[in-house]
């Protein structure tokens, strides 16, 4: 689906590893520790650049593109934790952890030649962003039993791009939930992605929450046709479905798509969507002042705009630290948004030097980018300086006109309708090509004589629906005149199974 750079060479692995490691923590001063650790997923890794030198790569980025499933038993203190509600808890600690370090957009960089730039290595450009829209859900399992049998749900929903998440708000006693949620999740590999969905039922501690179904497809369904709004049914449950709205927004450095996209933010009415996106590339820091006499500094760095903000590992005893870190900032309005940069001593917890980034600045650069540019730190020592390398992109989506003509007409009632919204898509046309997003869906009779024999349709509910009839042979009564059976066969190709 997609050429890889001549300048790298893709690896994917299906890891599943389980081992009998022993690792031993403390906590408060009582030990605890953590068994018979599992781990599995797919893991992505990138030999980039090549050169021509042994060992022929400069380098690697290893990443799972989704978020890998653990298992493990906890010992000691810990394991008077592992009990209904605690245990999911410390399982989401360690889950985060391990997505913060090599789950996409997180990537976890191996030097393998001095010669060779770690930037090279981790500066990469996102192929796009995904804006979903989730609207409502219907017909959800009743989770909740009264002493009569009566009972209904508190359903809520998180949604998930490899390390990226969000999660709606929860609707209290209801099975037809009205969220009207959305989020945006930087993707920066559509080929193996997947968008993941969970339906819960919430319940007070200590008692987990209960699943309601859940859903996945692949990100490439979405980037290959644009917009999509559709009815999905949810998996792993009795029956349940929820309505999505997803938009692939490309990037852009023509300023005058920048006027578009805050047209359509604004459509959208809701305060949090974006209009561009920012990348940061942290590379190092340079003569950092010393918070004591005799003193080197344990510096990190806070990257803010807006309630955005992230951070960077500290690094020990140094007043010249090699971060070597990027970041991915969603941003409203890069003409009025402001970068904010924070050098913190994390022994004294001393502010050591900042700087203030106008974002609107990049609109101005050549290719809307600035490459390893030192700035000088406020507050901070004479010759303290940030070498930074900024990018600004603008969200554009190549199916706007439509996009926004629906914004318009915006109607978050239950209906049947669920469509791909660009009418000139491949997936519109009844043509087997176009498989990926599309169900097959063979009508379905019985049929015990000749007069009442006649050929079956079934309705579409979307126009991605295909319809086959039934074949002339199947009109007849059969070799022995006592009737035929015609089958249905209904295929997903956006699920990849029988459905």
């Amino acid at each position: 689906d997609k050429n890889t750079s001549r300048n790298e060479i893709v690896m994917d692995i299906d890891l599943s590893y389980a081992g009998d490691c022993d690792i031993t923590f403390l906590v408060n001063s009582v030990k605890a520790g953590i068994k018979d650790f599992q781990i599995n997923g797919l893991l992505r890794v990138v030999m980039k650049p090549l050169i021509n030198q042994i060992p022929i790569v400069g380098g690697l980025q290893v990443y799972f593109l989704n978020k890998p499933s653990i298992d493990f038993n906890l010992i000691g203190v810990a394991d008077f934790l592992d009990l209904p509600g605690f245990s999911g808890i410390l399982r989401k600690v360690i889950m985060d952890q391990i997505s913060s370090m090599v789950v996409l957009p997180n990537k976890y960089p191996i030097k393998l030649n001095e010669n060779v730039e770690f930037s090279n290595i981790l500066v990469t450009e996102p192929e796009g962003v995904l804006r979903i829209h989730l609207v409502e859900a219907k017909d959800l399992v009743k989770k909740d039993i009264g002493v009569l049998g009566r009972g209904k749900s508190d359903p809520y929903a998180i949604i998930r791009v490899g390390a990226q998440e969000f999660r709606t708000n929860t609707i209290q006693n209801s099975l037809n939930p009205k969220w009207d949620f959305w989020c945006e999740f930087v993707v920066t590999e559509s080929i193996g992605q997947k968008i993941h969905i969970n339906v819960w039922d919430y319940d007070e501690m200590p008692k987990d929450d209960e699943t309601l179904g859940d859903m996945s497809f692949d990100i490439s369904n979405i980037t290959k046709y644009g917009n999509m709004d559709k009815w999905i049914t949810l998996d792993n449950i009795k029956h349940g479905m929820i309505h999505l709205r997803i938009s692939w927004l490309q990037f852009s450095t023509d300023i005058s798509d920048l006027k578009l996209a805050l047209q359509e933010t604004k459509l959208i009415q809701v305060t949090n969507m974006s209009s561009a996106l920012c990348i940061v590339y942290v590379d190092s820091a340079k003569n950092l002042p010393e918070p004591r006499v005799s003193s080197r500094p344990d510096p990190y760095v806070t990257l803010s705009i807006g309630r955005n903000k992230v951070q960077t590992q500290v690094l020990m005893r140094t007043r010249d630290p090699a971060y070597e870190k990027t970041f991915y900032f969603l941003i409203n309005d890069p003409r009025s948004d402001i970068l904010n940069f924070l050098v913190v001593d994390n022994k004294t917890e001393q502010d050591i030097g900042f700087l203030t980034y106008n974002v609107s600045k990049l609109l101005e650069k050549p290719q809307m980018e600035i490459r390893k540019q030192p700035f000088q730190l406020k507050q901070s020592g004479p010759d303290s300086k940030i070498i930074l390398t900024m990018a600004l992109r603008i969200l554009k989506n190549s199916k706007r006109d439509e996009t926004v003509a629906q914004l318009i007409r915006k109607d978050s009632s239950i209906s049947d309708d669920s469509a791909i919204s660009s009418q000139n898509s491949p997936m519109s046309k009844t043509n087997l090509k176009s498989t990926t997003n599309e169900t097959i869906e063979f009508s379905v009779s019985e049929i015990t004589s000749d007069s009442e024999a006649k050929e079956s349709s079934v309705e579409s509910e979307s126009t991605t629906l295909l319809q086959r009839r039934a074949s002339s042979q199947a009109i007849s009564a059969g070799e022995f005149g006592l009737g035929r059976i015609q089958l249905t066969v209904r295929y997903s190709f956006q699920r990849q199974k029988l459905v």
